[in-house]
């Protein structure tokens, strides 16, 4: 278990932030297993009050919140510390399936909304914008956002599943990205990094086949401020930039379905070169 700060008179400070050296943990956790999760039946019935209590419950009078962000497989809450002050209107929210990962985000924001107390709910570096979740955003996401709620939704250095036989775990497949195409409202923004030049263009590879989602180009992104965020304030990119390696950036928007489009559909994952085979898919586990 990780360890708690406390002061010299045997007092925790809620304000301090947590050490990132007792929240360590491996960086591959398996999507298939059952983490024991809880989540809700459908979106109207979660309470976001534990994430966001300066916003919920609403008051008479008030319009009702949303999460608007999503950021999947959130890491050490690099990018949500980062975003909140440029959006601190706006709800984000991290999803981590790491227990102690999700633990350390957790205390990173108690601790920074300690610290901006004095400040108004809406105001840059108050925080109060910003929550974590421990979860399977590859399972139960649709269990949490409406149709077209999200405005942004990122995917930043994820596990690249380097085996072959394990690409049906990648975050970014054909049947996943209906789910976040349901997700996302029209004109939404879905944002990938990865430093990995495989990963990168298999996303861009499903990405581009995908009939609701289209690439946008660099002089679209160029007034973005989501863009710098995205490649240097998570922790990855940072240790990426140590290394001085490269970073891969894919970023697409949600359009509307274009009814004269004679599509068919995907082609299977299970069973095309590179990737799992049927026996795999249908009993296999991850190492």
């Amino acid at each position: 278990m990780a360890e708690i700060e406390v002061a010299a008179d045997g007092v925790v400070d809620p304000s301090k932030l947590p050490q990132k050296r007792y929240f360590r943990q491996r960086a591959h956790a398996n999507p298939f297993s059952d983490h024991q999760l809880e989540y809700p039946v459908r979106p109207e019935d979660y309470d976001w009050s534990k994430h966001y209590p300066a916003h919920f419950p609403t008051q008479p009078g008030q319009q009702q919140r949303f999460v608007e962000f999503a950021d999947i497989g959130c890491g050490y809450g690099g990018l949500l510390t980062s975003l909140s002050p440029l959006f601190p209107s706006t709800l984000m929210v991290g999803m981590e399936i790491r227990i102690k990962v999700e633990e350390y985000v957790h205390r990173r924001i108690e601790a920074l909304r300690e610290q901006n107390k004095e400040k108004a709910i809406d105001e840059a570096h108050s925080y109060q914008n910003i929550s974590v979740m421990r979860m399977n955003a590859m399972k139960f996401s649709p269990n949490f956002f409406h149709k077209g709620q999200l405005s942004k939704m990122f995917f930043l250095f994820p596990d690249p599943h380097f085996k072959k036989r394990k690409h049906k775990a990648r975050i970014v497949t054909s049947t996943l990205l209906a789910e976040y195409a349901y997700m996302l409202r029209v004109g939404g923004i879905l944002y990938t990094v990865t430093d990995v030049r495989d990963l990168h263009e298999w996303m861009v590879k499903h990405l581009d086949e995908h009939p609701l989602f289209v690439r946008m180009s660099e002089d679209e992104l160029k007034d973005d401020p989501c863009v710098a965020c995205v490649m240097v304030e998570t922790e990855e990119g940072k240790k990426v930039e140590r290394n001085q390696g490269d970073k891969f950036l894919a970023v697409y928007r949600r359009i509307e379905v274009d009814p004269s489009m004679d599509w068919k559909g995907f082609k299977p994952i299970i069973g095309q070169e590179g990737e799992a085979d049927g026996k795999e898919a249908a009993g296999g586990s991850e190492e």
